[in-house]
This record gives structure tokens, C-alpha cells and sequence, in this order.
């Protein structure tokens, strides 16, 4: 069983909460979300936030935070292989109300179909709220390019 590595980045300004599925290895390794350098998601965020590039924990901090963003994952533990969403089993869902109580969340998005797979069985109901889709800015979502992942990203920005 890998439990989740580090906490959730929110606070009370945040409106928007983004859930990935579960940290990939480089993630669990730096302790810290999207932390492998091929997955596009703070390329296509400060690109639809019109924010330069964050390259440092510190400014990723910084931009979620300028940006009302709040982040976490929908599961805080399972058996996984490697990076591979599809290879997660025994979910352990994180709670998400501690997010939900402190900060007024105007939208909940899912980065990728693990992730609305595992809100909608774990959390959905829980939390009486839907989540809407946004596809994965994963690398292994090789077929939409960066350009469609912004387009695509960009009802974030209008919460």
C-alpha cells in the first residue's frame, strides 16, 4: 500500500480545487504535485492563467495560490505500479471536507478519467457535488496536444 506523500495546497481564497488521481512516482519523489517534467500541468494552467511557467515549489505554490487554486488528489492511499493510473487498486479515498469547510469552492474539476472515476465512486455522493472533467495533462495523454489541453482547460479560469 503507497499512502499519498504530502498534503493538500489550499487555503481560504481558494475558489477553484483541481483533483489529480494519485502522485506519480517523480511527485512522491519531490513531494509535490506534477513533478514529473513531462506532465504538462503547469504549462497548460499558466498558460490558461496567463501566469509564466512555474519552475520551483515555491512559485507553483505561489501561482496556485495568486490563482485562487486549490490542489489535491482523490485518493490518499493504494496499491499502485510505478506512475500507472490504471494499475491502482484497494483506493483509500482521501477527505475532501477539510478543503470544502475552510475555503468557498466554486468549482471542482478532475484532471483526467482515474481521477473522475474515483470522485464520482468515493466522493460525489459524499459531497453532494459533481466534478467536471478536464482531460488528463499526464504524458501518457500523448494524443491531445498541448494546444487542446489548453483550450479545453481554459473553463477553469472562468470560475
Amino acid at each position: 500500500m503507497v499512502k499519498h506523500p504530502f498534503p493538500p495546497l489550499y487555503d481560504e481564497n481558494s475558489r477553484i480545487l483541481i483533483l489529480g488521481s494519485f502522485p506519480s512516482v517523480k511527485s512522491r519523489e519531490q513531494r509535490f504535485f506534477y513533478g514529473h517534467p513531462q506532465n504538462r500541468f503547469w504549462r497548460v494552467t499558466s498558460a490558461v492563467f496567463g501566469c509564466p511557467v512555474p519552475q520551483t515549489i515555491e512559485e507553483k505554490s505561489a501561482f496556485l495560490h495568486e490563482n485562487h487554486i486549490a490542489l489535491w488528489d482523490v485518493v490518499a492511499s493504494c496499491e499502485i505500479t510505478g506512475s500507472s493510473d490504471s494499475s491502482i487498486k484497494d483506493v483509500i479515498p482521501n477527505d475532501l471536507r477539510p478543503i470544502l469547510d475552510a475555503a468557498d469552492i466554486k468549482s471542482i474539476f478532475v484532471n483526467g478519467r482515474a481521477a473522475e472515476k474515483y470522485y464520482i465512486k468515493y466522493q460525489e455522493q459524499i459531497l453532494g457535488r459533481k466534478a467536471v472533467y478536464l482531460p488528463s495533462t499526464s504524458p501518457a495523454n500523448a494524443a491531445m496536444s498541448q494546444e487542446r489541453l489548453i483550450e479545453k482547460w481554459r473553463i477553469a479560469a472562468e470560475v
